[in-house]
């Protein structure tokens, strides 16, 4: 029986890949350099199994020396200035309410860190509708290892096949698929040019999904 359902952050509750990823391409073409989604997409939902680094890439293509802090302060405030303007995800709010009134458990599991995540959660004011927020601080590797999901089944006292994982990147799933509990894709309009693998149902939209029938 399902008790518990754990949320990834990035992209899935709020988009803020999409801003990440459209300011960098920016940036990159600026040195007439482009930064192609496949590279991008190995670090979209956690960087655990890479040390993949933009802004050197983008010194390599370049063929120049770069100002590598003023170029990731830029990219990081351009960013957010763009990620604060975005709404709560489609479905989101009203997944947390049908939880809520049936009495499933949530939780965060985030290969971002908790002044990022809890910070953005606060600003939405959902922070406390959730029962426990693990994230990378928690752990020594992020996404694709399952140790974040691992951490968050431990926290809820649950088993595998007592919770759903939502999630939206390509690392999430490995990660989702590496703890053994059924996950459910929603990608974003970054990570749906990415190429899922892995055992998962995938939806276009978390309004989708209907908690009813899995419980």
């Amino acid at each position: 029986m399902l008790k518990a359902l754990i949320f990834d952050f990035d992209g899935l509750i709020l988009d803020t890949e999409t801003p990440e990823f459209d300011v960098l391409q920016d940036i990159y073409a600026e040195y007439n350099a482009e930064l192609s989604i496949q590279k991008w997409g190995q670090i979209i939902g956690g960087s655990g199994a890479t040390e993949f680094d933009p802004i050197l890439d983008l010194e390599n293509l370049a063929g120049v020396e770069i100002p590598r802090g003023e170029i990731k302060k830029r990219w990081r405030k351009e960013a957010n200035e763009r990620i604060v303007l975005n709404p709560i995800l489609p479905g989101v709010l009203e997944l947390l309410d049908g939880a809520k009134d049936r009495a499933v458990k949530l939780a965060i599991a985030s290969s971002s860190p908790h002044e990022w995540v809890d910070t953005h959660l606060q600003r939405l004011g959902i922070f406390d509708r959730f029962e426990y927020i693990v994230c990378a601080d928690d752990v020594t590797r992020t996404k694709p290892s399952p140790e974040l999901f691992l951490l968050a089944l431990s926290k809820l006292k649950l088993r595998a096949d007592q919770a759903i994982i939502f999630e939206d990147s390509p690392n999430g799933v490995k990660a989702a698929n590496s703890a053994g509990i059924p996950v459910v894709v929603v990608p974003n309009p970054v990570t749906s040019q990415l190429s899922f693998s892995g055992e998962f149902m995938r939806l276009n939209s978390l309004s989708d999904f209907l908690l009813g029938k899995f419980l």
